[in-house]
């Protein structure tokens, strides 16, 4: 095994971003390392945090009409970071491609990574029409991008069947979906000859499907680390308990959501000298609702203790495999999305990389998710598509034997939406104006219309247009990644500036997770209270932002541990999450699997630029009128015809 300071250096741009997971590892005092390195790394954090809440200081805004100008609170932006200046390439991008999102005053705030859709994606096929999806984005026809018949246009399709009997005895690839194959696992720095990757209906689909295939009667236990309820582990969770494994979940201290080490640590380590296999370790590397980055030497712990080890991606940013350190770690299975990327296709597919060591890991079981990617052959009408949750789309489209092909209703955009916010809102939850206006970047089940024929002689991967990607590639990850740190340490201490008037300073927002770090995610989980303490509930919170333009959404934070110093504090804030009118309550109910905290998120994209963060600054900052509070707090009440707490 590689020491730590060995796998410090495993990004090939040695950029001090890169080995912020291996900084913070649970293990770092096993491993030798000279102590000027580990001062200097120190030293360069404490030094980025300090610069950080230097700015306003002293301050406390008090008053949504006292806070300064976006043009007074940029330049001293640019002055606390003159780096971000650097970044001026992905303004370049935003305007070429992602105008729109200026035209229409929206500020998308509801994604994480590259889930955005291009104005290019928001057009139809058909250039003699050039009316937006949405009227509230202005006609620009000087701005209208030319198209070529290059563009892929491809259905998913669903199919059923053993995924070991696939990968074992699988067919060639179509030479559309080796080259979208291809270009993926380029993207990721993924080589074919370690990895087999197979196509899944979404994220959700590919986390059942390996549930589906784990051979737990060999390793029972299932430990996921989450710090907020995630659609697709759930049905990890329930799937594997059904097939007879232990489920067991990590715990993060309250209140910077920390892993509970210890615990966790009990949890992998085996008591008994005999290796035995364990079971499935289920790792992300980064929480997508809080921002919290997790070291990465919890799956070496895993590993060396006989666990097989499956890392969910899909909360990464852009280029930020480059830093994971693949070849150093090597986990089982591997499991990232692609949504609102691809040409005209922006509903996406999640995608299964299988170690190929680790195919013996899995069993013969009929299982459902995988599909392929066709090229469009004959136009179809929008009665052919439907729209529906994750689960229903996969009982729709479940073959009548094995290995069967049928047509997933996922291809280019043209319709109408319906969007479900599977892991940041609850289940439920009405699409707003501004989930028509944004499309979010949660999983999209489409009405469709008719689209071209893709000649089989196009397809070839120099025409395979990822315009996403190459952005992404462009810009590279040390200019993504200091550009999303910038803004979302500068939003995360602006916020805790609020403070209510005349109460001595009562905070406005509570962050749940770490606050000004160095090297937290460009996620943010909070909320928003009174001056009287009492919380404003999310989902108002979230439609007085729909109704600013600005798309964020609401989690529901679990597993949370309080130390004894915080019992008192604990019967305060849990609440249990009642699926049904009743919604989330406070209680004192001790069931970990449904006691946590409702939250609101926001997250931060490739594409996000200072005024985003700032326009959520000055909405947040409303919530200081206590006249605007209670009146929308009424206003909520008479639509909802029910009670919140406010």
């Amino acid at each position: 095994m590689q020491t730590l300071n060995e796998a410090s250096q495993t990004c090939p741009q040695c950029c001090c971003s890169c080995t912020t997971p291996f900084f913070n590892s649970p293990i770092s005092s096993h491993n030798t390392k000279p102590p000027q390195q580990r001062n200097s790394s120190a030293e360069w954090r404490h030094s980025f945090a300090v610069t950080t809440t230097s700015i306003f200081p002293n301050t406390q805004f008090t008053n949504h009409e006292s806070l300064p100008s976006l043009h007074e609170s940029f330049n001293e932006f640019t002055k606390v970071y003159p780096q971000y200046s650097d970044t001026e390439q992905v303004d370049y991008v935003r305007a070429k491609d992602y105008f729109h999102l200026s035209l229409s005053n929206q500020t998308c705030l509801d994604y994480i990574g590259i889930g955005l859709f291009s104005y290019s994606q928001l057009q139809h096929h058909d250039t003699s029409k050039s009316q937006l999806p949405s009227s509230s984005v202005p006609q620009t026809p000087q701005f209208q991008p030319s198209y070529s018949d290059s563009i892929p246009f491809f259905s998913i399709y669903c199919k059923t069947g053993s995924l070991k009997t696939l990968l074992l005895h699988g067919g060639q690839d179509s030479e559309f979906e080796g080259a979208m194959r291809n270009r993926i696992m380029s993207f990721l720095n993924i080589s074919e000859k370690d990895y087999f990757m197979v196509f899944t209906a979404n994220r959700t689909s590919a986390f059942k499907l390996v549930a589906d295939s784990y051979q737990f009667q060999t390793g029972r236990r299932l430990l996921t680390v989450y710090d907020y309820e995630s659609e697709a582990a759930e049905a990890m969770i329930s799937s594997s308990v059904k097939r007879g494994a232990r489920a067991m979940s990590a715990e993060f201290s309250w209140p910077r959501l920390r892993i509970q080490t210890t615990k966790l640590r009990k949890m992998i380590e085996s008591k008994r000298k005999k290796k035995k296999r364990k079971g499935l370790f289920v790792f992300p590397l980064s929480s997508r609702v809080t921002g919290a980055r997790y070291p990465y030497l919890w799956m070496s712990i895993a590993q060396e203790n006989g666990w097989h080890v499956l890392v969910d991606a899909c909360a990464l940013g852009p280029k930020e495999m480059d830093c994971f350190g693949l070849s150093l770690f090597q986990p089982d299975f591997l499991i990232c999305s692609f949504y609102k990327v691809f040409g005209e296709n922006p509903s996406g597919f999640g995608c299964l990389f299988i170690k190929k060591s680790a195919i013996s890991s899995l069993e013969s079981s009929p299982s459902a998710g995988i599909v392929n990617l066709v090229p469009e052959k004959q136009p179809r009408q929008s009665s052919d598509y439907s729209s529906g949750t994750d689960l229903e789309l996969m009982r729709n489209t479940t073959p009548t034997s094995p290995h069967e092909e049928r047509p997933f209703p996922l291809s280019s955009f043209s319709g109408p939406m319906q969007t479900k916010q599977s892991e940041i809102v609850e289940e439920g939850e009405e699409p707003t104006d501004s989930n028509l206006k944004a499309p979010q970047c949660s999983e999209i089940e489409e009405i469709q219309e008719p689209v071209q024929t893709l000649e089989k002689s196009n397809v070839q991967e120099s025409c395979i247009q990822c315009g996403c990607l190459d952005q992404v590639d462009s810009l590279g990850l040390i200019l993504i990644s200091n550009r999303s740190r910038y803004l979302i340490n500068w939003l995360v201490n602006s916020m805790l500036k609020l403070k209510h008037p005349n109460t001595q300073g009562v905070p406005l927002v509570k962050i749940y997770g770490p606050n000004v770090k160095f090297d937290r995610g460009p996620a943010l989980a909070f909320n928003i209270f009174d001056w009287k303490g009492e919380r404003v509930e999310p989902a108002l919170v979230q439609k007085l932002a729909d109704r600013s333009n600005i798309s964020i959404s609401y989690a529901f934070l679990h597993h949370i541990w309080f130390a004894d110093k915080y019992a008192e504090e604990k019967g305060k804030v849990l609440q249990t999450k009642v699926v049904g009118d009743k919604g989330v309550v406070t209680t004192t109910n001790k069931k970990k699997d449904t006691v946590g905290i409702t939250v609101v998120t926001a997250a931060l994209g490739f594409m996000a630029n200072f005024e985003d963060v700032y326009k959520l600054w000055a909405f947040v900052a409303r919530f200081l009128d206590a006249d605007f509070v209670e009146k929308e707090s009424w206003r909520y009440i008479a639509i909802n015809q029910k009670t919140v707490e406010v």
